[in-house]
């Protein structure tokens, strides 16, 4: 029986972070996707499936640039392959992408997938797990926000995900086949490239030119995945994307800082959202183990970090909770020496949320204090508000209809049709 003293200190990890609900497992009978794998896993799985050793290299290679070059999603495509070869592969694997199950788009143009994945444990039921990615279109840019867990690991009272259960981790390929499929949706392959402009009269060119790793989940709680992901979209003869334009950010799991730095060559955001340990701990539970100082410790020794690499610093603007003059100053204090910038994010209210968005004159105020202080501040425009895709807001259908159907059940109303119902 468990003493007093265990189950506190229990029920305070609880508060803090959350297990998965389960691991991923093969499924006997499923034929796995080449899609979003490693160079090295690409050869290995062609190697099990009989390719000798000597040429598994080359082989990897020419399927390696039909996949994540070209975007092919049919062995067919592949006409350096030959055609033996291609038979095997499609008897062996698949090129599947996760399944589109809906599609959002918003006054301002972006864009929210929900993907279900293919399932990877009995406990699904032969229905994968669902995320949500969100493609930002802007005038020079294209930013896609991808997942790394299926819900979250943390408990940030101030972000809908964070209200959700933790199902598991995404693979690297997973969290790969989130741009695969957003190339897919917006025609971004070559020779499909369409104007940036979305009236048609702008520069042509790859649509998706920046990753964020802000959707679901905590991305160093899943970190090995993290990386080879990154790898893989920053393979210059796949899907081609500087390692300078992928963001990694983290509510600051300090010791995997390091890491990430030394493996993934990303750039590092920072989810501070707060000034006094005391306030962070109640926005940021994580805070109860690594504390502010410790964070900034780890940002100052952030390898690669420089006026040319700098920090981003996540704020989200809370109405009269830490929005006040003194709290900028103090923000200022704080980073004092790391090469910085701080983005000022806006609440974005979501059903239940017990916090408002600070008032436009205060945000700017705010901005403006940090701004004197010689530090980038800008404030970033919410978008997709109206889909629910803005920062702090996802939260997958499956959670949704889950919620929906316990408030069915609690009002006496039966719950069986509602779920067969669930992907008319």
């Amino acid at each position: 029986m468990a003493t007093p003293s265990l189950d506190s200190a229990r029920a305070a990890d609880a508060a803090i972070e959350k297990a998965p609900d389960f691991l991923p497992e093969a499924l006997p009978g499923r034929r796995p996707s080449l899609v979003g794998l490693t160079r090295d896993a690409l050869k290995a799985q062609l190697v099990a499936m009989g390719v000798p050793e000597r040429e598994s290299r080359m082989r990897a290679g020419q399927i390696w640039h039909w996949v994540n070059f070209r975007g092919a999603s049919d062995f067919a495509e592949m006409t350096n392959v030959g055609k033996a070869l291609k038979a095997q592969l499609a008897e062996h694997f698949t090129l599947e992408r996760p399944e589109v199950a809906s599609r959002q788009v918003s006054r301002d143009g972006t864009r929210k997938w929900l993907l279900r994945m293919a399932p990877t444990n009995r406990q699904e039921h032969n229905r994968g797990a669902e995320i949500e990615c969100v493609y930002i279109p802007g005038p020079d840019r294209g930013t896609l926000c991808v997942s790394s867990q299926v819900g979250c690991t943390l408990t940030c009272s101030f972000c809908h995900t964070g209200t959700q259960r933790l199902v598991r981790n995404l693979s690297a390929a997973e969290i790969v086949q989130q741009l695969v499929t957003a190339r897919d949706e917006l025609g971004d392959w070559p020779g499909q490239m369409p104007s940036r402009d979305a009236g048609g009269s702008g520069e042509v060119g790859r649509l998706v030119t920046n990753i964020v790793f802000m959707g679901m989940g905590e991305p160093l709680y899943n970190l090995d995945a993290v990386v080879d992901a990154v790898g893989v979209m920053s393979d210059q003869e796949g899907l081609g994307l500087s390692r300078r334009r992928i963001t990694v950010s983290t509510s600051g799991v300090v010791p995997q800082i390091p890491r990430l730095g030394e493996q993934a060559n990303a750039m590092l955001a920072i989810s501070l959202h707060a000034v006094r340990d005391d306030l962070r701990n109640e926005l940021v539970p994580l805070n109860r183990k690594y504390p502010i100082a410790e964070l900034l410790a780890a940002c100052r020794a952030y390898p690669g970090l420089s006026n040319a690499r700098r920090i981003t610093f996540e704020y989200v603007m809370l109405k009269g909770v830490n929005d006040s003059d003194a709290d900028a100053r103090e923000l200022v204090r704080l980073l004092k020496g790391i090469p910085a910038k701080i983005n000022l994010i806006p609440f974005n209210p979501w059903p239940g949320s017990r916090y408002e968005c600070s008032d436009w004159d205060r945000i700017e105020r705010f901005s403006e204090i940090v701004f004197n202080a010689g530090y980038a501040s800008p404030v970033r425009t919410p978008r997709g508000r109206d889909i629910l895709a803005a920062c702090g807001q996802l939260k997958s259908e499956t959670e949704k209809l889950r919620a929906r159907a316990r408030l069915m059940q609690e009002e006496g109303i039966g719950v069986e049709s509602f779920y067969a119902g669930a992907d008319d």
